[in-house]
Order: structure tokens, then sequence, then C-alpha cells
């Protein structure tokens, strides 16, 4: 059985679309022994956030994890930080990529184009080889990715092979896989483009603890258009067809079951509006009794790093010798 391994960044709000488009297929695809899942609150720090603002996103963003069904018995779920060996071997992935493929990532020229002279974090560039040791660690076979990630994946192999052909089989190689398909989530103000939180409006988006009121109004306002036809077309009607997207995802019904139920729009952002409430009440209350009792939330995250750290450790192990590094004690 292929063993698995997802990471989120906590950086920005989880939304609608995160969940309904990826981290519901986190739960439905754990299996006990094979699934592990990261808050790669390491990879974070390369925008230089704010002291004390990393600690308090990834708590947030862990307790999400929990809230939507990770199963800590079924899945290995923890902190990157919580576990020194992703770090320790991030240094051998350093010293195994060339400065030519760290240069070509397209973040990396992306990141540099934007910064226009100002400061650019040296993590930056060197943050593919994070990533590589956060994946070859678990002895990873498949990376659930989208097409903007597949590069990173691309890196890894290379650095893995790279590495297995200079000091011995090493390192599992991994390689990327389309998840199963979620629903794409658009904003609701400009259906044309994915859900995500604008610093000019936040408007088209639904955040995941968003309190009902809230999600209620911006459905209210969604964008749709003139000819008060409900029917689902990308193309033609993008507004409508996401409204009808969201509905389906959100009530487990069809795109054309859900169409054929409603011919007036304020009929149809009521609907939606009230199912997302009832998909995120439980995970709500779920996540506001872990942020209140943070011991608990200590509890799962330090079983996860545990669990973590037996597996890194025994594949750091493995690559040190496999260098020659002397050991601990010898």
């Amino acid at each position: 059985m292929a063993r698995v391994f997802s990471a989120i960044k906590p950086t920005g709000d989880v939304h609608l679309g995160n969940y309904l488009g990826a981290l519901r297929n986190w739960v439905e695809a754990q299996r006990p022994g094979e699934s592990v899942y990261s808050v790669v609150d390491l990879h974070a720090f390369t925008t230089s956030p704010d002291a004390g603002e990393i600690g308090e996103r990834t708590m947030n963003v862990a307790a999400i994890l929990f809230a939507i069904g990770l199963d800590p018995d079924a899945s290995v779920v923890f902190v990157q930080s919580h576990v020194p060996e992703h770090s320790q071997l991030t240094w051998l992935m350093e010293c195994t990529a060339s400065f030519g493929e760290l240069s070509r990532m397209t973040q990396f020229k992306d990141r540099t184009a934007r910064a226009d002279g100002g400061f650019i974090s040296a993590g930056i560039f060197t943050y593919p080889a994070l990533m590589a040791a956060d994946i070859l660690l678990y002895d990873t076979d498949e990376v659930p990715v989208g097409d903007d990630q597949r590069q990173h994946v691309e890196i890894t192999r290379d650095i893995a092979e790279r590495f297995n052909t200079r000091y011995g089989e090493v390192f599992v190689i991994p390689r990327a896989v389309t998840p199963a398909a979620g629903a794409r989530i658009m904003d609701l103000q400009n259906p044309t483009a994915k859900m995500s939180k604008s610093e000019q409006s936040d408007a088209g988006f639904v955040g995941l603890l968003d309190p009902p009121d809230a999600i209620v109004k911006r459905f209210k306002r969604a964008v749709t258009d003139s000819d008060n036809e409900v029917r689902h077309d990308r193309e033609a009607k993008p507004g409508v067809s996401n409204l009808l997207e969201i509905l389906a995802a959100a009530t487990g019904q069809t795109i054309a079951s859900v169409a054929d139920e409603y011919e007036r729009y304020g009929d149809l952002k009521t609907a939606t509006a009230e199912a997302v409430v009832e998909l995120l009440r439980p995970i709500q209350e779920r996540h506001a009794e872990l942020m209140a009792d943070p011991g608990e939330l200590h509890r799962l995250l330090a079983h996860g790093a545990g669990l973590a750290r037996e597996r890194a450790g025994a594949t750091l192990e493995r690559a040190m010798r496999a260098v020659g590094f002397t050991p601990p004690g010898a």
C-alpha cells in the first residue's frame, strides 16, 4: 500500500475552497500507518512573520486538521518543527541539490521578481531542500499535488536519485499524483478566480471558522448574472455555477440534481449559505473545543510527533551512515 505525505503551511486563513478542494480528501484517504500529514511551520518562516505569529497560526491550523476528521490513530499528524530530523536532513539535501536547480524553481523566480530589489530570505532559495527532506523522511511513495507543486516533487526526485547514486539506495523515490477531484471553489465576488483572501477585500472569501451570519451575508452578496436562469455552465454563468458546485459538495448531491431544485437566484444563495453553515458547524465546534483545551491539542500533536520521529529518525540515520558521518558515541 502506498504511503502518502501531504502538508499545509500555516499562513493565511483556511477557507472553504481549501476544505472542499483538498483537506476533505485527506480525511477520506487516511489509512493507518500510511498517511502522514504535517503543519509545515518551518516553511512559514520564510515570510518573516512577527514574533509569536507562527505558533498561533500553527496551533489554529492543527486544530482545524483534527476538527475536520483527521484521526490520530489512523494518520500521523504533526508539526514540522517538532521533528528536528526535518532540519537535519535538509542540510544533506542542500548539499546534494545544485545551485542551478534551486535557481530555476518557479517560486524563487517569482518572489525575486516581485521583490524588486527588496529583501528576499535565503530560505526562499533553499526551501525546496527542506521540502525534499519533508517528503523523503517518511519513505513516501505518493505526494498528492496540484500542477503548481509538481516542480517541487520533481526536484525532490532528482535530489533523491542523485543521493542514492552517490551513497547507495537510501531514499524511496516519490511520485507526484493527482489527488481525487475535489470541488473547485471560486471567489464569490470573482467566480473566475479561485477563492483566496485578498488584501483588498474578503467579500468573496468564506473562512472555515467564519461565523454563520458572516457566511450567510457573503453568499447573499455573491455575484451571479442578469438572466435569472439557474443552470450549470462554467463559461456562460460562472457565478451561478460556483454556487451550484458549492451546494452539491456541501450536501453530497450531484450538480444536476441541485440545479433542478431552484428557479431563483435568491433561493439558491440562501440554500447554499445554509448548507455551508451546517457543513462547517461541527468543524467549528470541535475546533473551539480543541482551542479551549490546549493541553489536549498538544497531546495529540506530541503523539503524532513521536510517531513521526520514529520514522524520520530511522531514515536520517540511514542517510548519515550511508554518507559515512561518525555516529554518536562511536
